[in-house]
């Protein structure tokens, strides 16, 4: 059985994809047989056939230079660029939890650890209908540890303590918070980085820099991250 790490963040358009593109990459690079998940994504296009794509599925895929099949990384893709359950609404096809397990537990049992990311912030509707799932509620199904991925500028202390506390509250486990759009040397930045940890009690495990193709943690601290450690 896998080893698995969901990736959430302060808000939409902070770098999630991106980040989490960097640690399936660092993963595989080491070795390691590595696999990207995300349970619902909206604000898709579709192809020269009408099929629509799962795009940040479609961009891990390739940065991370996997070779993962694009339908087993997203059982639910939405075409209106809104929140999920928004988007199911519009669309039909509304999240099943029972759907997100298995299709989560199928690549569990292909590969040695798998890298989920969240859709939006951690406080998103992700169906609310006459059930409700918000995005916490898919983390605990998956069993999983979080890292919180925030921008490193202004404003940045707010959103990630806002975030944390959030977390914390609904019994979420935080490994680990990584900024993203850093510039090592910058002083708000890096004081930033000093307030983040000792206000959430939270270590920053990486910086991420624009353009970088890696990101500053080792694969062998990114798999303790994941938890016992997967097969290679």
């Amino acid at each position: 059985m896998a080893e698995g790490l969901f990736v959430t963040g302060t808000g939409t358009d902070i770098g999630k994809t991106y980040v989490t593109a960097l640690l399936v990459r660092k993963l595989r690079k080491a070795g390691f047989d590595t696999a990207y998940f995300k349970a619902a994504v909206s604000g898709n296009e579709r192809d020269k056939s009408g099929r629509l794509i799962p795009g940040d599925a479609a961009y891990v895929k390739r940065i991370s230079g996997t070779d993962q099949p694009l339908e087993t990384m997203c059982p639910y893709v939405y075409e209106a660029a809104v929140s999920p359950h928004l988007a199911a609404r519009k669309e039909g096809s509304p999240v099943e939890l029972s759907v997100v397990k298995a299709q989560y537990e199928k690549l569990c049992g292909e590969y040695g650890y798998v890298i989920c990311e969240g859709s939006g912030g951690i406080v998103c509707p992700i169906r609310y209908d006459e059930e409700k799932i918000m995005l916490e509620d898919i983390i605990k199904a998956l069993g999983l540890p979080t890292v919180v991925t925030a921008d490193a500028g202004l404003g940045t202390i707010n959103s990630v303590v806002l975030t944390c506390e959030y977390m914390k509250a609904h019994g979420l486990d935080i490994r680990g918070l990584i900024l993203n759009n850093f510039h090592k040397g910058d002083i708000m930045e890096e004081d930033n980085k000093l307030m983040c940890e000792k206000l959430t009690g939270i270590p920053v495990i990486a910086c991420v820099g624009e353009n970088d193709t890696d990101i500053d943690i080792s694969a062998d601290v990114l798999r303790s991250i994941c938890g016992r450690g997967g097969k290679q």
